[in-house]
Parts: C-alpha cells; sequence; structure tokens
C-alpha cells in the first residue's frame, strides 16, 4: 500500500515538473514577445509583466517539492557527514518535521488569503485585472506539497534509524 502511494506520489511530483517546465517554457516566449513588441515596434505588452511575475511565484511554490525530493537545495553538509549515522538520522527526522510544521502553517495562512482574496473578488489594478486569488492559491498548494515530502523524508530518516545497516550495504 504505501509503494502504491509513493508511486503516486512520484507521478504527481513528475506532473508538477513538466508543468513547471511547460510554465519556463512560455515564460521564455512571453518574456521575448515582450522585448520584441517594445524594443522593434515600440508597443510592449500590458499583460507580459504581470503574467510571468506570477508564474515565478509558480515555479518558486510548485517546483520546490521536486527539489526536496532530488535533495537539489543548497545546503552545507560538511560537519554533518562527519557525524555517526544515527545522529544524522536523528538531524534528518527534526528537518524532517519542523519543514513539515512550516509547510503547515504556510498552507494554513496561504489558504485564508486565497479564501480571502476569493470571497472579496480582490484583482490586480491593471488592465489584465489577474483575480488575486490565482496566484494566492499556489501557496497552499506547493506548501501542501513541499510539506508531504518533508514528511516522506522523515519516515525514510526514521527508516534509517532503526535500519542503520540497510543503509550502509546500499551505498557499499
Amino acid at each position: 500500500m504505501i509503494s502504491f502511494a509513493l508511486r503516486g506520489w512520484d507521478g504527481l511530483l513528475a506532473v508538477l515538473r513538466w508543468t513547471s517546465m511547460a510554465v519556463l517554457a512560455f515564460m521564455m516566449l512571453t518574456i521575448c514577445y515582450d522585448a520584441t513588441m517594445r524594443y522593434v515596434f515600440t508597443a510592449p505588452t500590458s499583460w507580459s509583466l504581470e503574467i510571468n511575475s506570477f508564474l515565478i511565484v509558480y515555479l518558486a511554490v510548485i517546483a520546490a517539492a521536486e527539489a526536496q525530493r532530488h535533495d537539489a537545495h543548497i545546503r552545507i553538509t560538511f560537519f554533518q557527514n562527519k557525524l555517526p549515522q544515527r545522529l544524522q538520522a536523528l538531524i534528518a527526522i527534526a528537518t524532517g518535521l519542523l519543514g513539515a510544521l512550516f509547510c503547515a502553517i504556510l498552507v494554513w495562512r496561504g489558504g485564508l488569503l486565497a479564501l480571502q482574496a476569493f470571497e472579496y473578488g480582490e484583482r490586480v489594478s491593471s488592465a489584465f485585472g489577474t483575480p488575486m486569488v490565482l496566484p494566492y492559491a499556489l501557496i497552499p498548494v506547493g506548501f501542501t506539497a513541499l510539506g508531504l515530502q518533508f514528511l516522506i523524508d522523515a519516515l525514510n530518516a526514521g527508516q534509517r534509524l532503526i535500519h542503520p545497516a540497510a543503509e550502509e550495504s546500499s551505498h557499499g
């Protein structure tokens, strides 16, 4: 059952990864289009900056779980790697649980922010008038995914704490 859930999780993160790549490609095209319109035809778009500002938030928030999954965040591990395996596992458990707690708070507060924007019909004061519920909704969605990944990391570290020999034999 757990392996089925983890396969589903991997599938969901793959979808988020591919949508992030599509968003990045879309941003590249629209920024190039806007630059061409601005500097070649002296007719800049009224929407490119607004849309791309929100899409950069999408990339930062939605891709965070995938980066956490692959341990791709920048960190300094020199001293941590010198510690015994069990202490490293305990640190990883604490990090995972604290990260999940932080994400839970952001999901809660981001959800309230998105709900309030929806209730009051908040929009960006621009020609495009993007409903603010859309970018605000990215906060609870992205941090839910990141929080779940932190929990998975904490569970994996718990496995390493319980079965340290299995971890050492898989690396050796």
